[in-house]
């Protein structure tokens, strides 16, 4: 009998051979481009860091154009195969993988362009930062979010949710982002409060914008052909993610800020893929859980560190490069075991819900652990920038008495200190007043008619308009650390007898010959500190009430924190053969820590040189200039990146030298670069400044060049300065290189040449005289700068000759 025809089947039966099979060369594709951006991406944003660093390191201006450049080259780089991907393959998985790419690639973009801000204005930064993110998201959601991925059941799941409680997904996302938030809060500090609350707000906005590219019909879409198992599809999503996320990451924080979410949010990736699972399996939306897990994982970088500080300056120690390396590798150990496991217990149970009250106690419990560490193991409080204002009134010092020897240089002294004082009060009152009426802290100066002020932009606007202002610099403060930075100490034995440097410059027969070792002569030393009671040091503290001043600790007695200031005053008057003056006396300040400063501690410390005050007294009014050191030793240099323009110090150093203290300051360490002696006060024509060689005469590579700003001659000379063994903290001895171990022991030859012939003291053209005249020939190669004189100076201080001469 015939067969019945019969109803034909829902779907056509595969045939015998089996379905059309699709190539694998989109996928293939996919995955190299992938790797091609994560790659590309960490280059750039390193290379782009170090090389910040670099010319931060040689004293030269950062490059405005550099992360524009770099950025536009990666977009156009990656950008070219990511547009193929989005468009050619017949997958639209695969296409849907590039249009997310290349959104990604131009949000990234978007993000790094306000880089080329100035560093020090991290408030404006982080505004425009908000201000990009958030304008990103909107036309990402507006423009571009319905080609990628059209309204599906996530569109539902959004309005139920914003009528509901928080989902559990929701919850675990906030988890998940405090988590990553808490080494930042226990290791990091924050800044200042309009700084604290625009990261916030830029944290926000990036979340949101996370949110939007990482959308709920973005993760379905991704799943809608043919579904795989949940653990291969979680895989797949999160390297999607992650490849989206590392490119956000890359682009948001100044330089050096970006770095840590580089390696932070990649990995949130999986966890998101995770989420996102569950959010489908319980009909709800993971958008909240994403903006609050990468909103609070950028928060911790954008809040507590200071890009600035995020630098190979400070890289020699436990310092803030330090303790950012390990925020990072901590959260990143985070973000993983974040992947692990929501991965495990959301995915590989896909029977299982989360439960929303297990996924709010572990976001409460990690809210209040967050709390508890930012008020306790961690360090609490605001820690900002402040405000150096310069008023355009500078006190008059033209006719002070120029009379020399022990009683003139001090009623020289005497005079310029009761003029900058009576200039400070006179045009500074009408000001303080009205600081005292807005409650802004303040602390006034003298020695630069200057008042440094807590305040963010707007207070910076309203004083810059005040007729009595000239300027506002902004004031650099280093924020806390975990743990203090170590102490540099030193592990070489002390050499019996003079030392090659002191021997190079014949200081050795100074003491032999003439007998003259320093007595009755005060070198005052701003630096990081002084050990005390090292053996080289401790006899030849002046002491009383006012011989030490610490502005950053407030200790009561000398003592180093950093090593840098124990090292130079034991070249300049340490006994045993280390100092070049050892008989002379010595006072001491603490104007660097952790090797910065700023405008205001720089003038803390010249101010008590010039007039040193007791414990607790008020530098206004309880200054004693006729105490004041002879000389000063300064091995530091306040440039832009610490609040310094090219005038901030000169008036200061022109006081002290109307008051006759002669002023040593190093030339710096940015050589064998021309014209590279640019931090204040080095280039100042006021001070003697100094330049390093080795032991065979040869200028340092290291050592900075002249010409000065206003093409005068710098340095004015050199003297050891490579592998100076002295004094460390701890009754140590070390050997360092730099201008700063130079430095001190001209200030020593002039201390002897000082003993010898009291009547030079307060001489200072004389006595500039002697030193350039008697000095030495050294050997300069490379680059002469148009004369051999802006690499050497004069040349090689001769102690020996110097004496001799200023004897008579």
């Amino acid at each position: 009998m015939p067969v019945q025809p019969g109803p034909w089947p829902a779907h056509p039966l595969p045939s015998p051979a089996g379905p059309p099979r699709s190539s694998p060369a989109p996928v293939v594709a996919a995955v190299f481009l992938g790797l091609w951006i994560v790659g590309l991406t960490l280059v750039t944003q390193l290379g782009g860091w170090l090389t910040d660093q670099l010319l931060l390191l040689m004293g030269v201006d950062r490059l405005v154009w550099l992360w524009p450049v770099t950025t536009i080259a990666v977009v156009a780089l990656a950008g070219i195969p990511t547009l193929l991907l989005a468009l050619l393959p017949r997958s639209r998985v695969v296409r849907t993988v590039g249009q997310l790419w290349l959104v990604g690639l131009l949000v990234f973009g978007a993000l790094s362009l306000p880089r080329a801000l100035p560093p020090v204005q991290h408030e404006a930064y982080l505004a425009t930062l908000a201000g990009t993110a958030g304008l990103a998201a909107l036309l990402i959601h507006r423009l571009v979010a319905h080609r990628i991925a059209p309204r599906g059941p996530g569109d539902e799941s959004d309005r139920r949710r914003r009528t509901s409680p928080p989902a559990p997904v929701t919850l675990l996302g906030l988890t998940g982002g405090l988590a990553l938030l808490l080494p930042w809060v226990w290791v990091g500090a924050l800044g200042g409060l309009l700084e604290t609350l625009l990261a916030a707000l830029a944290a926000t906005a990036v979340g949101g914008l996370a949110a939007t590219l990482l959308s709920d019909t973005s993760w379905s879409r991704r799943s809608a052909d043919a579904p795989p198992r949940p653990g291969q599809l979680v895989l797949v999503d999160g390297l999607v993610a992650g490849v989206v996320l590392l490119l956000l990451g890359a682009g948001v924080g100044q330089s050096g800020a970006q770095l840590p979410l580089l390696l932070t949010l990649p990995p949130a990736g999986f966890a998101l893929a995770a989420l996102a699972a569950a959010a489908r399996r319980r009909a709800t939306g993971v958008r909240p859980a994403t903006a609050g897990l990468v909103g609070l994982s950028v928060f911790g970088p954008l809040a507590w560190a200071d890009p600035e500080e995020v630098s190979l300056v400070l890289a020699t120690a436990r310092d803030v490069p330090f303790w950012v390396a390990v925020a990072t590798g901590a959260g990143f150990t985070v973000a993983v075991l974040l992947a692990l496991g929501y991965g495990v217990t959301l995915v590989r149970r896909p029977g299982v819900r989360p439960s929303r009250t297990v996924a709010g106690v572990a976001a409460a419990t990690l809210l209040v652990t967050t709390g508890a560490v930012a008020v306790g193991p961690g360090q609490p409080g605001l820690h900002g920038e402040r405000l150096f204002v310069v008023l355009r009134e500078q006190a008059d010092l033209s006719g002070v008495p120029t009379a020399t020897g022990r009683a003139g240089r001090a009623r020289r002294a005497a005079e310029v200190y009761q003029r900058l004082v009576e200039t400070a009060e006179r045009t500074q009152a009408d000001l303080r007043r009205e600081l005292r009426r807005f409650r802004l802290d303040h602390t006034p100066y003298y020695l630069v008619n200057a008042i440094e002020v807590d305040g963010g932009p707007v207070v910076r606007a309203w004083l810059a308009d005040r007729p009595e202002v000239d300027r506002v610099l902004v004031s650099q403060r280093a924020r806390p650390l975990p743990a203090p930075a170590p102490v540099t100490q030193g592990d070489t034995a002390p050499q019996p007898g003079a030392d090659w440097n002191i021997r190079l410059i014949r200081a050795d027969r100074v003491w032999s010959e003439l007998g003259i070792t320093g007595t009755g002569v005060t070198v005052g030393s701003s630096d990081s500190g002084v050990d005390g009671t090292h053996p080289e040091l401790a006899a030849g503290f002046r002491g009383g009430d006012d011989s030490w001043f610490d502005p950053w600790n407030a200790t009561s007695a000398p003592r180093d924190r950093g090593g840098h200031g124990t090292h130079t005053l034991g070249s300049a008057v340490g006994r045993d053969g280390v100092g070049v003056a050892p008989g002379a006396s010595w006072t001491g300040c603490v104007n660097l820590d952790r090797n910065l400063g700023n405008p205001a501690l720089y003038l803390d410390c010249l101010q008590f040189m010039l007039a040193p005050f007791p414990t607790g007294g008020d530098p206004f009014r309880d200054g004693r200039p006729h105490r004041a050191p002879e000389i000063l030793t300064n091995s530091w240099a306040c440039p832009a990146l610490e609040g310094c323009d090219s005038r901030a110090l000169q008036p200061a150093v022109a006081a002290l030298a109307a008051a006759g203290i002669l002023v040593v300051v190093a030339a710096g360490n940015t050589g064998p670069r021309c014209r590279s002696i640019e931090g204040s006060p080095a280039f100042h024509p006021d001070v003697l400044t100094v330049g390093a060689v080795d032991r065979q005469r040869r200028v340092a590579g290291f050592s900075s060049r002249g010409p000065g700003l206003d093409g005068g001659t710098k340095p004015d000379l050199v003297a050891p300065g490579a592998d100076v063994l002295s004094a460390l903290p701890g009754g140590g001895y070390g050997a360092l290189s730099g201008t700063s171990m130079a430095t001190p022991q001209v200030a020593g030859v002039a201390a002897l040449m000082w003993s010898a012939n009291p009547a030079l003291i307060g001489d200072l053209p004389r006595t500039r005289q002697i030193l350039t005249e008697t000095a030495t020939a050294v050997r300069v190669s490379g680059d002469r700068c148009g004369d051999e004189a802006h690499v050497a100076g004069a040349g090689l201080v001769d102690a020996y000759a110097a004496v001799r001469a200023a004897r008579g």
